[in-house]
C-alpha cells in the first residue's frame, strides 16, 4: 500500500503540473482571457491528488491504516473520484477556452458531480478506517508519558 500511495501521489503531481502547463499554453494560443474551469484543474490535482495522498502515506506509516480493507478501498475510490472530477473539469475548461457550446452540457457537469460523489464515498471509507484504527490504539500510562516528552 505504501508503494501505491507513493506512485499515486507522484502520478497526480505529474497530472497537476501538466494541467497547469496545458492551461497556460491553450489559453495563450487561443488568446483567451476569460474565466475557465481549466484554471483550477492544476490546483485540484495537486492538492487532492499529491498533498492528500502524501498525508495519507504519512498517516499509514504511523498507524498502519492499510491493515483495514476500508482504507485500501478508500484509496482506490479516491483515485477514481479524482480522475472523474479532474477529467470533467478538464473537458469543460477546454470547451470554455474554445468557446464551444458543449461547455454548458449537463453531461459534463454530471461527470464532475459523479466524481465528487465518489470522492465523498472515499472520504467516508478513509475516515471509517482511521476511526477503527484509532480505537485499537490504546495508550498505556508509560507510552502516554513518552509521547508527551516527544512533543
Amino acid at each position: 500500500m505504501f508503494t501505491t500511495l507513493y506512485r499515486s501521489a507522484a502520478a497526480w503531481t505529474g497530472v497537476g503540473l501538466a494541467s497547469g502547463l496545458f492551461y497556460r499554453e491553450l489559453t495563450k494560443h487561443n488568446a483567451f482571457t476569460g474565466q475557465t474551469q481549466l484554471s483550477v484543474v492544476h490546483t485540484h490535482t495537486l492538492v487532492l491528488g499529491t498533498v492528500m495522498l502524501l498525508l495519507l502515506l504519512g498517516l499509514n506509516a504511523m498507524l498502519r491504516l492499510d491493515l483495514d480493507r476500508r482504507f485500501r478501498w478508500g484509496i482506490l475510490t479516491w483515485n477514481i473520484g479524482l480522475t472523474l472530477t479532474a477529467g470533467g473539469m478538464l473537458v469543460k475548461g477546454v470547451f470554455q477556452v474554445l468557446q464551444n457550446a458543449a461547455a454548458d452540457s449537463p453531461a459534463i457537469a454530471g461527470v464532475s458531480g459523479l466524481g465528487h460523489i465518489v470522492l465523498t464515498l472515499a472520504f467516508v471509507l478513509i475516515f471509517l478506517a482511521i476511526g477503527a484504527r484509532a480505537k485499537t490504539l490504546t495508550d498505556t500510562p508509560a507510552q502516554a508519558g513518552e509521547q508527551q516528552l516527544a512533543v
